[in-house]
């Protein structure tokens, strides 16, 4: 009787060839493949979207996106110890203010939610997380742009890129460790850098979202931040999907002018745009598991169609055997939980 198999052809006997069934062999229990993983996932690894919203008393649950809420400033500071209990490695801040206003003025206000709310993370947790902050204009804009539009609607780039300055200094004044500029506009972290280094802030980083695509996976994210776009669409100022080697010019030109890491975003459907950039550059590299992809887990595992947990870490593996570093993910005080068993 013949045996064909992985390593063997026909007629060939399982211990003839050396190679035979090696790789069953090394996966044949999980401590096994524990020992001989070659893409591994840690808690450090791993960032938290936080959104903290002003003037509620209570976290408010955000219905396209199960298990993940609106946090007041007291809730954020609790979710904020258990993400440094659980091991992760930082927050990415939004802010959703009381007021809006055409130029989102609360994003450098020294009282403005998201300042207030790094003044407080940073006075309670000091180093022990990486506070990053997002830095960009639609959750403070009445019109739910990422700058200063002009009175045709259009995004006036220079005009916002004044105001990106002042909110970098204001954030990086309230305590972030990392600014995280996330608007897409052209000269963005030279703006920012400038911003920074004017004013004593020369030892503070920048995390470009360099390759942030104009994605229809940002859905449940517009319900979080309340930042969805009042007239039109964000297509102009973020990359079209089709393309890959604007990616590239992209994070170059970021790094061209000051970026210390970069970002892609999203994750899961731009995996190929994650190995482009971290075999083009050597920086950091992060990649971000938007709401789209978290909700469309979270829809299928409440129907019973995948195996929840799985899912999570198999997504999360996924990104960093691409290239990412550090993966921005909504399940990463969950999923350090998970690594950690």
């Amino acid at each position: 009787m013949t045996s064909i198999g992985r390593g063997g052809g026909a007629g060939q006997a399982q211990g003839a060839n050396p190679g035979f069934a090696r790789g069953r062999r090394l996966r044949s229990t999980p401590a096994l493949r524990r020992l001989t993983a070659q893409t591994r996932v840690a808690p450090a690894d791993l960032v938290l979207p936080v959104f903290v919203k002003e003037g509620i008393a209570e976290p408010v649950p955000i219905g396209s996106m199960p298990g993940v809420v609106q946090h007041s400033p007291d809730s954020l500071r609790k979710a904020a110890h258990e993400a440094a209990e659980a091991g992760i490695g930082g927050l990415m801040l939004f802010g959703i203010p009381a007021e809006k206003d055409a130029v989102g003025s609360q994003a450098d206000a020294a009282d403005g939610i998201v300042n207030v709310a790094l003044q407080q993370l940073r006075s309670d947790l000091g180093d022990e997380l990486v506070l990053m902050a997002d830095l960009c204009l639609c959750e403070y804009t009445d019109h739910g742009h990422c700058g200063v539009v002009t009175p045709a609607g259009v995004v006036d780039n220079d005009p916002t890129l004044d105001r990106y300055a002042a909110v970098a200094i204001a954030q990086a004044q309230a305590g972030a460790h990392v600014i995280a500029p996330s608007g897409m506009m052209d000269g963005q972290v030279a703006a920012i850098r400038a911003g920074l280094d004017s004013t004593a802030f020369t030892e503070v980083p920048i995390l470009a979202y360099a390759a942030k695509y104009a994605s229809g996976f940002y859905g449940p994210f517009r319900e979080a931040a309340e930042g969805a776009p009042q007239f039109g669409d964000r297509s102009t100022y973020q990359m079209d999907p089709p393309n890959a080697d604007e990616a590239l010019r992209e994070v170059a030109q970021d790094l061209a002018e000051g970026a210390d890491a970069v970002m892609v975003k999203p994750a899961l459907p731009y995996l190929d745009i994650v190995a482009k950039v971290a075999a083009a550059v050597q920086v950091p590299v992060s990649a971000y598991q938007v709401s789209g992809e978290y909700a469309m887990v979270e829809a299928a595992a409440a129907n019973g169609w995948i195996d929840r947990e799985r899912a999570i870490l198999e997504t999360l593996t996924a990104i960093r055997r691409a290239g990412a570093g550090q993966v921005l993910t909504y399940w990463a005080v969950e999923a350090a939980r998970l690594l950690s068993r």
